[in-house]
């Protein structure tokens, strides 16, 4: 492929598909889905976007999770490099946190525009509701 061509071409469509750690995805979309997608990775990170929590906090901000779900899906963003896991202590109780690592924080302005629209979304069709409802 010349180098005119690559130059037009969206940056997700230069090849026939991304790699990231021995993971192919068709689309940088799809590597970008993978990481952050799903119903909870992305309200996880954003969370955790202004500071460290632990795991009750996070659990209490949101109550309609299940603890396994939170629990796969910590390990989960552990795993691909978006959150990091601190222990203190070493016997129970013990003391667990969770916070954003820098390349966790370079999705914020994702989450940021994701709560924006979400904001748009309810004044325009929905509306906001009290827990206490």
């Amino acid at each position: 492929m010349d180098r005119l061509k690559i130059v037009r071409m969206k940056t997700e469509c230069i090849g026939d598909g991304v790699k990231l750690k021995d993971k192919i995805y068709p689309c940088t979309v799809s590597l970008a889905m993978d990481l952050v997608g799903g119903k909870w990775k992305a309200v996880i990170l954003y969370h955790l976007k202004n500071g460290e929590k632990r795991y009750t906090e996070l659990r209490k901000e949101m109550p309609t999770s299940t603890e396994t779900t939170l629990s796969i899906q910590l390990k989960q963003l552990e795993k691909d490099g978006l959150i990091a896991r601190k222990v203190f202590g070493e016997k129970p109780p013990i003391k667990v946190v969770y916070k954003l690592t820098e390349f966790g924080k370079s999705c914020i302005p994702v989450l940021e525009a994701i709560t924006n629209w979400g904001n748009q979304v309810v004044l325009e069709k929905g509306e906001f509701i009290s827990a206490d409802l």
